[in-house]
Order: C-alpha cells, then structure tokens, then sequence
C-alpha cells in the first residue's frame, strides 16, 4: 500500500492519478491555446492546493506530449511550495520546428507530483571531504555505455 496524504484543493479539474501506483497527478488546462512552433505560453490550471509542511509538489512534462507533439515544460520541475496558495500555472514549450499545437480546455499538459522533502541546515566550511566524483560535472561520464549492440561488435555510429 502506498503513503498517501490529504491535500486540500480548490480546482475545477481535480488533478486525477491515470492508473493505480502512477506518481504524477494529471493537471489540465483550465485556457485554451494554440502554440505556433517555438513559442511558450503560461497556461492555467485553474488549480490552488494547500500543501502540508514538509511536502512539495513538482510540475513535470507529460512523456506522451514530448514525444508525439515536442510539447515541454521551460523550467521543469516547477516547485510548488508547501507555503504557496496561488493558481498552479503550467508554461508549455512547443519545441516542433514546424508544427502549431492546439491546447483546449480540459487537456492533461502536465503532471504534478506530491512528495516529502527535507530541509538542508547548511553548514559553513572551508573545505569539503573528497569523493570519488570530485569537481567532475557536465558531461564527465561520457555518453556511452559500451553496452550497445554496434558498441560491442565495434562497428561506429
């Protein structure tokens, strides 16, 4: 059985889980809107929530969006903090070189996820303890596994 936690809601939509144990409720566009090829738009849901202290909810990229429409979030996750009692807008991306994308009332263009979080005390020091990862960031574990088929009958790609 999963945790579960009672999040009082103001909304015309009620986000809604589409199947037993998915993480991310569904939001809906509570405005209609035609994204032309590039262009974002802030869109509403029409959605208020009252999170408990200790809880945050983050606004993620519905997958089927992205891969049949290039239909994104631009600063995805969205945090909507425990504190926070305004609307929850959605600003969709349509990144499709070529193809407007028509958003009517009532379409699911996000999904919101409800967790626990922890608070950081942050400690002040002159150095920090070594790690096997050191300083290494953007790209430093390259991008191949080895573990693809031409990978491993050496052909290239």
């Amino acid at each position: 059985m999963t945790d579960t936690v009672d999040v009082p809601i103001i909304a015309g939509l009620v986000p809604a889980y589409a199947h037993p144990g998915d993480a991310g409720a569904d939001l809906c566009a509570a405005e209609a809107v035609t994204l032309a090829p590039g262009q974002r738009h802030t869109v509403p849901t029409g959605v208020s929530i009252a999170l408990p202290d200790g809880f945050a909810a983050f606004v993620v990229p519905r997958s089927g969006l992205a891969a049949k429409h290039g239909i994104t979030i631009v600063n995805s996750p969205g945090t909507v903090d425990a504190g926070y009692r305004g609307e929850i807008r959605v600003t969709v991306l349509n990144t499709d070189s070529s193809m407007p994308y028509d958003i009517a009332v009532g379409d699911r263009i996000a999904q919101m996820v409800v967790i626990p979080v922890t608070r950081a005390n942050f400690i002040p020091v002159d150095d920090l303890p070594e790690s096997h990862r050191g300083t290494a960031g953007f790209g430093s574990t390259g991008y191949n596994t080895g573990l693809s088929t031409t990978a491993q009958s050496g052909e290239h790609a």
